[in-house]
């Protein structure tokens, strides 16, 4: 999910992905925001923010080192 970034972060970017699963909309108290579970924990993200998003395939299995 792509999604905009306050004016005043730090990073300066305007944009930023928060990739994992959608895991909800909406929950009570958090009215007007997605959740993102990506590999570092749950990411909130304001609904007004939202700028794109697509599903995206899982990742394939590591493969296992080559016996040196």
């Amino acid at each position: 999910m792509r999604y905009a970034l306050p004016a005043d972060d730090a990073s300066g970017l305007p944009l930023t992905d928060a990739l994992g699963e959608l895991v909800g909309p909406v929950t009570e108290g958090d009215a007007g925001t997605v959740t993102v579970r990506t590999r570092r924990g749950d990411v909130l993200i304001p609904a007004a923010s939202v700028r794109a998003a697509r599903v995206v395939p899982p990742a394939p299995p590591r493969r296992r080192p080559r016996g040196g």
